[in-house]
């Protein structure tokens, strides 16, 4: 290779490819021939998988190309690579011998040609597996925390080094890669709930290697704590003051290296209790002279600036409209659901009365795609900002704007409704504008009118539709049977025209990861099994798991920062809102075959995933920069708001039982003592509970299940609820019990004041103390 480097280079290049124990081995021997000693700052191996979707039919995209994902983990990093589908064999990328680690993973600038669109919406674009990057981080990533401590290597005269990667197929697909990995020798670890965890909990690490830890250590220093369980069993417990990332360093004793990456938070109840307080004043707009018609609302935010963003050249972020516009008040609306506070309730009232009802919808119900506009010929009294270029197609004229023809912003003012129906339900004395009738009435309605001819894109998968199910479901409690049917005829419709697809997940961008929430949703719920199992498979293509925060359960988005985003560019996006809501998949078809806990632990992720994007002061970005040179969250709020209605539905507490690992709980800690186990709940929604091998899940409206146990043999569960902490008191909770068998049925034996109600049990609650519930299987 040495007529690739300049005439006068000292380095001989020598590439080889290598029979490793029947893998394939890709290794270069690089040697210093010159008279001095040469630092080298930069190497890596570009690491080029086909991701080009450009000129593709979606058919030959699934069959054609893949996706792949790093582990930034030093030694024990990886790459995984995978088909688009989900489905067949995967590869791994592990490192040859022990100079070759994985410390950093770089975004390579190629040029774009007409044939492949590079760094476009069809093509991602390509990285490079970066063995040593110091030369990097003191220049072009000057600015940004690395993952991993940036390094180099001098080579004396006549010496040396050789660097190499393995190629190894996992034959199992996605759930087989940890084997995989692990069949090379490279460490793997297992985390427990993840690796977005709350400050002052523990949670747990398990790992499998060659060779005996020798030490683990935390970055900052005491940001975790590690205490070993038992061999090669860790809990890991943040510090009670610590927030943001952190990196276990795990040093064994053949000299390998591995680093783990975790974003702490604080504690669930806390994250959200600041998120709400953030959205309802920081980003609260209530400047009544708006001639848009915005105030009051909750809005778009740039915490780089400390401000509103009232203007915005892609209009619909400072419209109340669009994923990029929305995202602020339904992620207000949302936390309402699961953590209601009375001042911010009070706030959204006003909000939805006076804007949301008035404004952004008409009166058949129909919703714009954005109320703020660029017309200053209409508008001359208001000032646009002379520093913004409004020539671009992004900045639409008040008929553009006004249209009502995007079905996907019909879910998130649904979603908006459905939010404080249950807060009107649960906690009526906290609602003083309208009553739960109306709220539920006005989400029904919205739903039924974005699903008329006059509304493109109704007949794709909408992201956020998951809650179009918590409708119909509410609709069917309160027995409002002829809007149920309606909206159940309306369903099928579209379910029945995806199960006949090859590829049902159409977008209106060329390729998405936001169709498939939907079309899993109602092809489960109408019993399209072929359809449902394919539609998991399409998300395990693009959500990986890894020991690393910011990968583990992240769905594949690529190009939102251009719509949403205040720095605009191509790049995967870390946790953005397709974590929370490819979630809803993954986590449901856990509870359906609750011995598949790989759905558990990437569907987990996920669902995690937009806790990490609340800072510590509450503000919730939209995503968070992943190339090397950034490595920190957009200053915008942006469409923040769909991922965190994902974290609403899906997220719990979840007990499940792993094959290697034995009982687990995501969201709670769990003990065991004879043939009882118990669970306290950690996570932020602690209205839920599956337990795994029950095949049961267990739901309630109002309050807090503190903690929870069971008996696997008899099959008997007991809860604990509560009043959720620094929340309103409700007088009563509906419970709802879910089992995986038709053929078992719970009743609950306790409390004896349980009543029916709304095709669950009435639960009355205390204003300070605990209820116990019994539920006995029959």
């Amino acid at each position: 290779m040495a007529r690739t480097l300049p005439a006068a280079s000292p380095l001989n290049v020598t590439r080889e490819w290598l029979d490793v124990s029947g893998d394939l081995g890709l290794r270069f021997t690089v040697e210093n021939a010159g008279a001095a000693p040469v630092e080298i700052g930069s190497l890596g191996f570009p690491a080029e998988f086909n991701s080009i979707f450009t000129n593709r039919a979606a058919a030959d995209t699934q069959r054609l190309c893949s996706l792949s994902d790093p582990y930034v983990g030093m030694h024990a990093g990886y790459i995984r690579a995978n088909p688009v589908r989900g489905a067949g064999a995967a590869l791994v990328v592990t490192p040859l011998g022990d100079d070759s680690p994985l410390e950093a993973y770089r975004n390579l600038a190629e040029p774009s040609y007409a044939a492949t669109g590079y760094g476009s919406q069809t093509f991602e674009g390509l990285y490079e597996w970066q063995v040593l990057s110091r030369a990097w981080a003191e220049n072009e990533w000057a600015g940004a925390e690395p993952w991993n401590t940036p390094s180099s290597r001098t080579l004396q005269p006549g010496q040396a080094l050789q660097f190499g990667v393995r190629f190894s197929v996992a034959p199992g697909g996605v759930r087989d890669i940890d084997n995989a990995v692990r069949s090379t020798g490279t460490p793997v670890a297992f985390g427990v709930p993840g690796y977005i965890i709350p400050r002052g909990s523990p949670s747990q690490l398990f790992l499998q290697a060659d060779s005996d830890v020798v030490s683990m250590a935390s970055s900052p220093a005491g940001s975790l704590d590690v205490a070993e369980v038992s061999e090669m069993s860790y809990s890991i417990t943040p510090a009670s003051n610590f927030w943001g990332r952190a990196k276990l360093t795990v040093n064994y004793a053949d000299g390998k290296i591995q680093t783990i990456h975790y974003h702490v938070t604080k504690s669930a109840t806390d994250t959200l209790g600041d998120l709400g307080r953030f959205l309802t004043t920081e980003q609260w707009y209530n400047d009544t002279s708006d001639p848009f018609g915005r105030a009051p609302s909750v809005m778009s935010y740039d915490y780089e600036a400390r401000s509103i963003v009232t203007q915005d050249p892609r209009v619909w972020i400072a419209g109340l409209s669009d994923e990029g516009g929305v995202g602020a008040y339904l992620a207000a609306t949302a936390k309402q659901a699961i953590q209601p506070d009375a001042a911010e309730v009070s706030k959204l009232e006003a909000f939805i009365d006076q804007v949301l009802w008035p404004t952004i919808q008409t009166e058949d119900f129909a919703v714009k795609k954005s109320i703020f506009y660029y017309d200053p010929s209409g508008l001359p009294q208001y000032s646009y900002s002379s520093n913004i270029d409004w020539t671009s197609w992004t900045s639409w004229n008040k008929d553009s704007a006004y249209a009502i023809d995007r079905a996907y912003d019909y879910v998130h003012v649904a979603a908006a409704y459905w939010s404080l129906y249950r807060v009107a339900r649960a906690y009526p004395s906290l609602v003083k504008v309208h009553d739960w009738e109306w709220y539920l009435n006005q989400a029904y309605r919205t739903v039924i009118r974005g699903m008329q001819n006059d509304v493109g894109y109704n007949r794709l998968g909408l992201m956020g539709e998951t809650v179009f199910g918590e409708i119909l479901t509410d609709l069917t409690r309160e027995a409002m049977t002829s809007e149920a049917s309606t909206l159940t005829r309306a369903m099928r419709s579209r379910a029945t025209q995806w199960d006949a697809e090859e590829v049902p997940y159409g977008s209106e961008m060329a390729w998405d990861s936001t169709g498939q929430e939907g079309v899993y949703y109602w092809a489960k719920y109408f019993g399209m099994a072929n359809t449902a199992a394919k539609t998991v498979n399409s998300v395990l293509g693009y959500m990986p798991t890894v020991p690393h925060w910011g990968w583990n359960g992240n769905a594949r988005r690529y190009w939102d920062n251009v719509y949403g985003g205040k720095l605009k560019r191509i790049e995967r996006q870390i946790h953005h809102y397709g974590s929370g809501l490819n979630a809803l998949v993954l986590l449901s078809a856990f509870r359906s075959d609750p011995t598949d806990t790989y759905l558990l632990q990437v569907g987990y992720g996920g669902a995690s995933g937009p806790l990490s994007n609340i800072n510590a002061a509450g503000f919730a970005s939209a995503s968070f920069h992943s190339w090397p040179d950034t490595l920190k969250w957009d200053g915008y709020s942006g469409d923040y708001g769909p991922g965190f209605l994902g974290l609403v539905l899906g997220s719990g507490t979840y007990v499940a039982r792993h094959e290697t690992f034995g009982l687990l709980a995501y969201g709670g800690t769990l003990s065991v003592e004879g043939g009882s186990v118990a669970v306290q709940t950690t996570g932020p929604v602690s209205r839920r509970v599956f337990v795994g091998p029950l095949g049961l899940t267990v739901t309630i409206d109002a309050g807090s299940v503190r903690s929870f146990s069971y008996e696997e043999a008899p099959g008997s569960v007991s809860l604990t609820l509560t009043q959720l902490p620094g929340a309103p008191r409700a007088a009563a909770a509906v419970l709802w019990v879910e089992t995986n068998d038709e053929a078992v049925e719970y009743r609950v034996s306790a409390p004896s004041g349980a009543t029916s109600e709304r095709l669950g049990w009435r639960i009355p609650l205390t204003a300070g103390g605990d209820v116990v519930v019994e539920l006995t299987r029959s």
